[in-house]
């Protein structure tokens, strides 16, 4: 039985854009910020998210951004003293 060719998430061209932002992470010319008046990119992963931010604004085919997942605190039940308060 033949395998079922998985979707591909991100456009050929979305991942051109990824590659021209780390080349200019590695020469050091990425910069990060509005209008590129921040600091420098400092890390491989933030070159990544800024070139597939540069494809999405470009209307190419990039997954949504993936929201943090919330952490299930277990519930503690406390007994709640209840003061009753007396009129003076």
């Amino acid at each position: 039985m033949a395998r079922k060719a998985k979707k591909r998430r991100y456009s050929r061209s979305s991942g051109s854009d990824v590659e021209s932002e780390m080349r200019r992470y590695k020469k050091g010319t990425a910069k990060s910020g509005r209008g590129g008046r921040g600091g420098r990119v400092k890390s491989r992963k933030q070159a990544i998210a800024i070139g597939l931010s540069k494809a999405r604004k470009k209307g190419k085919k990039v997954p949504k951004k993936g929201s943090k997942r919330k952490t299930s605190k277990k519930k503690t039940t406390k007994k709640s003293s209840k003061r009753k308060s007396s009129k003076r």
